[in-house]
């Protein structure tokens, strides 16, 4: 997800090198949303902990990536046209939380067909001579297609979907190195899920295993834990449906580019806005160590459309948020959809010591959510939460991106992304074809965003909606306000809070960093611990795999390289035509001995339908770094084998 202090370092970064041109206005930083990515790169400290704190080189890898992306479509900006549509892709997605859904009138639900959104949205880029280039694509389905229990760093089913698309376009390119760019974005996304047969209990031994989980709760036995949603290839595998997922993406951005979707010229003028909102106002002097200041301080108020005075409030986190999804179970007694805390009375003693007792203020603003985190009132060792987000809007002619500092469930989505276009045509500042997308989580990671109806069932994404039950309603109030600053005869600046403080000089990283690397008595770096089959020729389908002494890929993130390749013997010279970005191969690094330091790398290569016979091998790249000196580069190679037709 997009994340501030991330955000901040890249508009640093490039406002200095392009100054006037990219400013903190119109740089955005969205996202594809993936789970199997890596993480400490967000400066609040609550998503910090699975991480073990900030990691440093996580958000200097992704600062350094995205400038330099950057520079390179500036160094190659050329004449070009835009033409835009959307498409209906089905099975690719469903509702995790379908029973807060339903919560929702039922005259609004009935206006759409499905309890999700089921359209691909798609800005195409065509270069003077008609040529495609590119694309932006934007549609919800959360980054889960693979499980809690992989440890491969991955981008799930939209940078899977982008690899399909890039790789059909120019087949010969390795990834990374394509011209065409497919971009798979993420939009409402909160309460979708790529696993599409739905979620079942996984209980043996148990009367319940097999059987769906319970509707309103997502429990199996009264417990999250068995609760699993299972993906279109769950008989194979999590990685056989992450394939499916990104095929159906892939399709219908293939679609819409083949021209069997009907894309509409883009014209018109281009435009952003960008300010800070403090969903929490502090009263002068506030520091947070007095509860008897909290009980009289002011939240965030403003007005609804109906004239009625609403109010957001300090970030808190309520007891569903520890139920965690059917993508990915809590643990305890926590379940989903339950507004009381009777469920786990332990935790409402030892809450306290955790974050801050919430004060009857407080209390009183996320009701009916019974809070186990009082994030907002969590300002030891740093912020837990933020209190103030980013909200921006970019305009390309008649195409307008809503940039959202969160997760929008679907119907929160349709909400905003229906109150922006009224307010786009009412102002007349874009006519009927007012196209609205959203782009999130991005910028700020605010956590969730539902509807109110679907806040008060306190499912997993109610009781992350970090604001209270008016988080949705002063999104709304705030984007639509900034409407009009999307004129091209627009005039004057829009009112904003302060930027958020920089963090990261606070920032506390548990991780243990790289000691040394060592290599067994009698082995080297990079030497072949198990070796491929070079007796008997491999054919398509089989997995070829070998085993290399190895060193700490923390040690070397490779960028703009890989750690490994499959070399194809051509005239008698070794030629690399897999990287460790094809999805048909694995790098695998295991710690073996931490006192001694050794550790392994495993190597595997499913081999593709019509790959051409011939003489292969594999080549390892790595770093170790002694005890004493300089971190060092080695390689190895494994055997040679064969593969037949």
């Amino acid at each position: 997800m997009g994340d501030t202090g991330v955000r901040r370092t890249i508009v640093s970064e490039l406002s200095t090198q392009y100054p006037g041109l990219y400013t903190n206005e119109n740089i955005a930083l969205s996202s594809t949303h993936q789970h199997s990515g890596v993480g400490g790169y967000l400066e609040d400290l609550l998503p910090q902990l699975t991480s073990l704190g900030y990691v440093k080189q996580t958000a200097d890898a992704i600062v350094a990536g995205t400038v330099l992306a950057v520079q390179r479509a500036h160094d190659s900006l050329a004449p070009g046209t835009l033409s835009l549509g959307n498409t209906t892709v089905l099975d690719a997605n469903i509702n995790r939380s379908p029973s807060a859904y339903l919560a929702n009138p039922a005259d609004e639900r009935a206006r759409f067909e499905y309890d999700q959104d089921k359209e691909l949205s798609l800005l195409r880029f065509d270069d003077a001579q008609g040529n495609a280039r590119g694309f932006l694509s934007f549609f919800p389905v959360h980054g889960t297609s693979l499980y809690e229990n992989n440890t491969l760093v991955s981008g799930d089913n939209k940078g899977m979907a982008a690899y399909l698309y890039e790789s059909s376009v120019e087949p010969a390119a390795m990834p990374g190195n394509n011209t065409f760019v497919a971009g798979f974005a993420q939009a409402n996304v909160g309460d979708t899920s790529p696993n599409t047969l739905g979620a079942f209990c996984e209980s043996p031994g148990e009367a319940w295993d097999g059987l769906p989980c319970s509707f309103e709760h997502s429990t199996c036995g009264n417990a999250t834990e068995d609760c699993h949603g299972r993906g279109p290839g769950f008989r194979t595998s999590d990685f056989a449906s992450n394939l499916i997922i990104a095929q159906k993406q892939a399709d219908g951005a293939q679609t819409l580019m083949s021209g069997n979707g009907a894309l509409a010229s883009v014209n018109g003028p281009v435009g952003w806005v960008h300010v800070y909102l403090n969903m929490w106002v502090s009263i002068p002097g506030f520091d947070g160590s007095s509860l008897n200041v909290l009980v009289d301080r002011s939240f965030h108020s403003f007005q609804l459309p109906n004239g009625t005075t609403v109010e957001t409030c300090p970030p808190a986190m309520g007891y569903s948020f520890a139920g965690g999804t059917t993508d990915g179970p809590g643990a305890f007694d926590f379940i989903q959809g339950d507004n009381s805390s009777s469920q786990n009375p332990f935790w409402e003693i030892v809450k306290g010591f955790v974050t801050p007792l919430p004060p009857p203020q407080q209390v009183a603003c996320h009701f009916p959510k019974p809070i186990l985190l009082d994030t907002g009132y969590a300002h030891e060792p740093y912020e837990w939460s933020p209190s103030t987000v980013d909200i921006q809007i970019l305009r390309v002619g008649n195409l307008v991106m809503l940039i959202i500092p969160g997760e929008l469930t679907t119907m929160a989505g349709r909400r905003i992304r229906d109150a922006v276009r009224t307010e786009l045509i009412s102002s007349g500042i874009i006519g009927d074809d007012a196209y609205v997308v959203i782009a999130g989580p991005a910028n700020t990671y605010g956590h969730y965003i539902t509807t109110p109806e679907e806040y008060a069932v306190q499912r997993y994404e109610g009781a992350s909606t970090l604001y209270g039950p008016h988080t949705l309603d002063a999104y709304i109030d705030k984007y639509t306000s900034l409407v009009q600053y999307l004129a091209p005869n627009a005039t004057g600046s829009p009112v904003s809070d302060p930027a958020p403080v920089d963090q990261t000089s606070k920032a506390i990283s548990l991780q243990t960093a790289v000691v040394f690397d060592g290599a067994p008595f009698g082995q080297q770096f990079g030497q072949v611990i198990a070796d491929v089959n070079t007796g008997t020729a491999y054919k398509a389908g089989d997995t070829v795999v070998a085993q290399f002494v190895g060193a700490n890929p923390r040690n070397n993130l490779r960028l703009e390289d890989t750690f490994l390749t499959v070399d194809q013997q051509v005239n008698g010279a070794w030629q690399a035509v897999r990287s460790d970005s094809h999805p048909s191969t694995t790098y695998q690094w295991l710690r073996t001995d931490t006192v001694l330091g050794y550790s392994t790398v495993n190597i595997s290569w499913i081999i593709e339908d019509a790959t051409p016979s011939g003489t292969y091998r594999f080549t390892y790249f790595g770093d170790y770094k002694p005890i004493i000196g300089k971190i060092t580069a080695f390689t190895g190679h494994s055997s040679t084998f064969t593969i037949s037709s």
